[in-house]
């Protein structure tokens, strides 16, 4: 049985470089450090790998990829996989812009963004027609990451958009006429299917679904496809399902393995082969203003948002997606999940 103190140390420091190269001398370097067969050892071998992997460039998208993340269900971890997906995204190379639509303003937090109710917002470009360019702001920690943050007065703007002229449409205006190049603009909505959610639909192509590994999993998902097809059929013919994100995964739990099942049997390829497992991590990261890549790079919750990244990367350019390189997702040891959270 392991000892607390073996525990602790690496969950402390979960890239180990200098302590796997001082084993001694009379060990070979081609030996696998002893902890190799460990969950946490596990993940501190994969945490290495991703740190070296973030900085690696992926294929950049011919024009700007705008990326709807919706799910009128809440707690599904929409604000979660949209501000991980963007430091990700803008981890490996990409320059990607965060559009907080949820009045709570839990995107612009997550991004250590300033969002009381004097800061120009999103509300402003949508109700007063302020360009983007004057709201948006840089995210601290993350090069080529920026934040177009909510306030509380977006609460009213769905009352307010509503005798205003071409309100379905505004967004799409504003981000059409934002001139600084951009590979990825990542919008989050909020749990809801009004004015807001519209404007994020008729400004994006993709659309992208986080469905929780949990019951009524699926719950409320067709009055949101319901939603596209009208916003495609009426206002914006380029609309469609890309991505369906399994998060809250646990391998432990049999409820999880039939949930990931029947997601990936409805929605077919559609689905990421990389899920997001449950992760204290992730969870602690918002209260200290940061995502999960900076705050804890070699928890699972960071390794798996890296490699849902370079899928939805990869994808988009049409490059086949080898499974066989993949470090985390629904394949992983499930006591990993436990292990390296």
């Amino acid at each position: 049985m392991r000892s607390d103190a073996n525990i602790a140390g690496p969950m402390a420091d979960p890239v180990p470089g200098p302590r796997t190269e001082s084993t001694g001398e009379d060990v070979s370097r081609e030996t696998p450090p002893p902890m190799d067969d460990t969950p946490i050892g596990r993940a501190a071998q994969l945490a290495v790998e991703a740190m070296g992997r973030a900085g690696e460039a992926l294929p950049r998208p011919e024009q700007t990829r705008i990326i709807v993340v919706a799910n009128q269900k809440g707690g599904v971890g929409k604000t979660t996989t949209t501000v991980n997906l963007a430091a990700s995204l803008a981890l490996h190379g990409g320059r990607v812009l965060v559009i907080d639509l949820d009045p709570q303003g839990n995107a612009s937090t997550a991004l250590g963004i300033d969002h009381h109710a004097e800061v120009p917002s999103i509300y402003d470009v949508l109700v007063d027609s302020r360009p983007l360019s004057d709201v948006v702001q840089p995210v601290p920690d993350v090069e080529g990451l920026f934040c177009a943050p909510a306030t509380i007065d977006l609460a009213g703007a769905e009352i307010e958009l509503v005798s205003l002229v071409a309100r379905e449409s505004r967004l799409e205006r504003a981000i059409q006429a934002y001139e600084q190049p951009l590979d990825y603009v990542l919008i989050d909505c909020p749990p809801s299917l009004g004015l807001l959610t519209v404007n994020a639909l008729v400004a994006g192509a993709e659309v992208l679904i986080p469905i929780q590994c949990e019951y009524y999993a699926l719950e409320g998902l067709g009055q949101l496809l319901r939603n596209v097809d009208l916003v495609r059929g009426h206002l914006n013919p380029a609309l469609h399902v890309s991505t369906i994100l399994l998060t809250m995964y646990d391998g432990r739990t049999r409820l999880a393995s039939q949930v990931a099942e029947e997601v990936r049997t409805h929605f077919g390829d559609e689905v990421l082969r990389t899920s997001i497992p449950r992760s204290v991590r992730i969870s602690e990261a918002p209260s200290y203003g940061q995502t999960v890549l900076t705050y804890d790079p070699g928890s699972s919750g960071a390794l798996s948002y890296l490699e849902a990244a370079r899928e939805i990367a990869l994808r988009g350019a049409g490059v086949a997606y080898d499974a066989t390189q993949a470090h985390i997702g629904a394949q992983s040891d499930p006591s990993m999940v436990e292990g390296i959270q």
